[in-house]
């Protein structure tokens, strides 16, 4: 038997392998690169659930740290039988491949799409005695008073290379104001440095401020994806007042690369189903997501589209982590 006669059939029984294993409800891993307990460890327990009557028992495996990649390169360096499967988020497939000096996986190579989840809103916020002693009251307002006080906007986010950082820079190129960014160790920080009047506005995730704009502690300004939030249905989106501006936080569901198409189609199936029903949505909902179910080729491009925008973003914020 020669050389690729023997891959080829490797190749043929590990797809059988990975079909009938799905079909034997054998348990499958879903790899969660963060701590437990957070927005997308939740919406993974709460989908776990819903496939297991299709798929079997999921079993959740929280493997945080590193900004996501330690998780990830499980992921990356799993078996492709279908049995171990994990959350690709913007950060660990679109900002770290290109914050991080050294990454232990490829972001696109190193793995098979199968269909993103959720979108996640963030939102322009400022505090709301800042906003009323400042005379802000939209986006326009806080674009024209940067302009008119060059360097004296300040704004604060969860550390150097993270969405709160990164959308603020991509405001200010767009806006064409200066604002000095101030960043703290997470987004807890960020956030009690906002309220307590330390910094002047925050990009923060929807889910994060929402208790805060209720109560009336915060002031949004604008959410940050393309449309309005039905979350926030009164709250602009940025790209009404700055055309194209769209940064949002999303996450989704990836195997290892060379996963059988069958498996990949079969799980794609599964979460998606899950994805769209009505009890999903409404969980969902009270977390302030957005089911976004894709097919797995939407999905490819979706974070392949992704990685190049952040390679702008970051590379002009000037944040690095060696």
């Amino acid at each position: 038997m020669n050389r690729r006669t023997f891959l080829t059939a490797l190749a043929v029984a590990a797809a059988l392998s990975s079909t009938v294993s799905l079909a034997q409800n054998r348990p499958i891993r879903l790899v969660v690169p963060y701590a437990a307990g957070g927005p997308i460890d939740v919406t993974a327990r709460l989908l776990a659930e819903r496939v297991k009557d299709s798929l079997g028992p999921v079993i959740i495996d929280n493997r945080p740290g590193g900004g996501g990649n330690i998780g990830a390169d499980v992921v990356a360096k799993a078996a492709p039988d279908g049995l171990t499967i994990g959350i690709a988020a913007v950060a660990t497939h679109a900002i770290n491949p290109w914050l991080f000096s050294k990454m232990p996986y490829d972001a696109v190579k190193d793995f098979t799409p199968i269909t993103q989840m959720v979108r996640v809103p963030n939102v322009l916020v400022m505090n709301a005695d800042s906003a009323a002693r400042l005379r802000i009251n939209s986006l326009a307002d806080l674009i024209a008073y940067g302009k008119a006080h060059p360097g004296k906007l300040n704004y604060g986010s969860g550390g150097n290379g993270s969405a709160g950082h990164l959308a603020g820079e991509m405001f200010k190129r767009d806006a064409g104001i200066f604002a000095v960014h101030i960043p703290y160790n997470g987004g807890n920080p960020a956030q009690l440095a906002l309220l307590s009047g330390q910094v002047d506005f925050n990009f923060d995730n929807l889910a994060t401020a929402a208790p805060n704009i209720r109560s009336g502690k915060l002031k949004a300004l604008a959410v940050t994806t393309l449309r309005r939030s039905p979350s926030l249905p009164d709250v602009p989106a940025v790209a009404e007042t700055l055309k194209g501006f769209a940064i949002d936080t999303w996450w989704g569901l990836v195997a290892p690369a060379r996963t059988p198409r069958d498996v990949v189609v079969k799980l794609n199936q599964a979460f998606v189903a899950a994805l769209q029903s009505p009890e999903t949505k409404t969980r969902f909902a009270g977390l302030l997501a957005e089911p976004a179910p894709t097919s797995p080729e939407e999905f490819a491009n979706f974070m392949k589209a992704e990685l190049a925008k952040y390679e702008n973003v970051v590379k002009a914020s000037g944040a690095k982590v060696d």
